[in-house]
């Protein structure tokens, strides 16, 4: 039996000012913080004629990928479900689901999901259209309508208890266990304490630390769980013929100063703050529970990053002591920095330092308390380093082959 966590470490945080937060209110009452026209290609035969789509309609953002076809089972269904996400994610106000007509993953299927949400979708098809040409006008014919729509679209005042923010490192070393990970482990008690949502990702970055994440579940199932899905992430690994244990840190990791996955792990996990774990979630599944949130993801930076967004983060924080330009299409991501070294060295694409805590500066709740004015500001408009790179990256965790 494990132990049930009962109540949070330390006291409930206060905020010392009132923030005002602006963004886009959704049909179905969710908020967004940004406006995007979505063109959503479901087959990788569609990407080329969505990406010429979004070189003509300004407001428009896309990305590029290889699935869609080919894949059965739950490997299908979480294709789909990313998809659908993605275009149900409330900082999109519109989608034009783009496919090619024969493949696996129809673009009138994944439209019909997202069309629940009451937000402007609309379809079409390559095949259906007479070829490449065809499409691409009536795509960007449907798309500049609906960005026309959007502009006119007016922001509203909401608080941080409609706020779902992902929570991810990539690039660690040996600071971002005790400056940039702690600091937005206090963001997300901030979060949480006012009513929103936190999640946690990378499961394969947490074996090792899993105790003390059941430790601090809510009841035994979700304690279970969390043995459960790092049980699951292992053995998939042994199946490949690699214990994790040991091909963990990677080379980048080892050079930051790491030591061990476990060392890895530990760090990682203080992303997570130290409030109760409310439920633990699938690939791409939208959380039920307020509260912070696992989600269960591979280690890789787009594949948990493309997890979260389609889960219905609206920001997210993502820290780095190697760097890393890492963005997505539809969500802003903050890049804060573990050492000033790598924060002065890649500050075009890195957004905060929190190397100060390591120099004695400042403290993990003082970075936190930046982090926080920060989230706020991008809330509002400003745009993170990733948006203005147009750093669109992409990518679904593939459970099977393809057939």
């Amino acid at each position: 039996m494990c132990t049930i966590w009962k109540e949070p470490v330390g006291e409930v945080i206060k905020l010392d000012k009132q923030y005002n937060l602006l963004g886009f209110r959704r049909p179905d009452g969710k908020i967004g913080i940004r406006n995007h026209v979505l063109i959503l290609p479901t087959i990788t035969c569609a990407v080329q004629v969505a990406k010429q789509i979004t070189q003509l309609v300004d407001g428009t953002v896309s990305f590029v990928h290889q699935h869609g076809c080919a894949q059965v089972g739950i490997d299908y269904d979480q294709t789909f479900r990313t998809y659908v996400g993605m275009g149900c994610n409330p900082n999109v106000y519109g989608v034009v689901v783009l496919g090619l007509g024969c493949e696996t993953h129809q673009a009138r299927s994944v439209a019909d999901e997202i069309k629940k949400t009451g937000k402007p979708v609309e379809t079409v098809s390559i095949q259906d259209y007479g070829g490449t040409l065809t499409a691409i006008a009536e795509g960007a014919k449907i798309a500049a309508k609906m960005v026309q729509d959007a502009s006119a679209q007016q922001r509203v005042t909401f608080s941080f208890d409609e706020l779902i923010i992902g929570t991810e490192c990539g690039g660690s070393d040996a600071c971002s266990g005790i400056s940039a990970n702690p600091a937005v482990g206090a963001v997300s008690d901030m979060i949480v304490d006012q009513g929103g949502t936190a999640i946690l990702a990378e499961t394969t970055e947490l074996i090792g630390a899993e105790h003390l994440l059941a430790d601090r579940a809510v009841d035994d199932s979700v304690a279970k769980k969390v043995y459960q899905v790092i049980s699951v992430m292992e053995n998939r690994a042994i199946q490949m013929g690699v214990d994790i244990r040991t091909g963990n840190p990677s080379p980048g990791n080892i050079k930051g100063g790491l030591s061990s996955l476990e060392e890895k792990s530990l760090g990682a996990a203080t992303k997570a703050g130290t409030r109760p774990l409310q439920e633990l979630i699938d690939y791409a599944e939208t959380p039920t529970k307020k509260g912070l949130v696992w989600m269960d993801t591979p280690g890789h930076d787009i594949e948990q990053l493309t997890g979260m967004a389609a889960g219905g983060a609206q920001i997210v924080l993502f820290t780095t002591g190697r760097g890393t330009p890492t963005g997505s299409p539809i969500v802003p991501t903050i890049k804060i920095a573990t050492n000033t070294g790598i924060f002065e060295r890649m500050e075009e694409n890195i957004d905060m330092n929190a190397g100060t805590i390591i120099e004695g500066k400042e403290t993990v709740q003082d970075v936190g308390n930046r982090i926080l004015d920060e989230i706020v500001s991008v809330s509002m408009g400003k745009k993170t380093k990733a948006e203005i790179l147009k750093q669109h990256d992409f990518g679904i965790w593939r459970i099977g082959p393809t057939f």
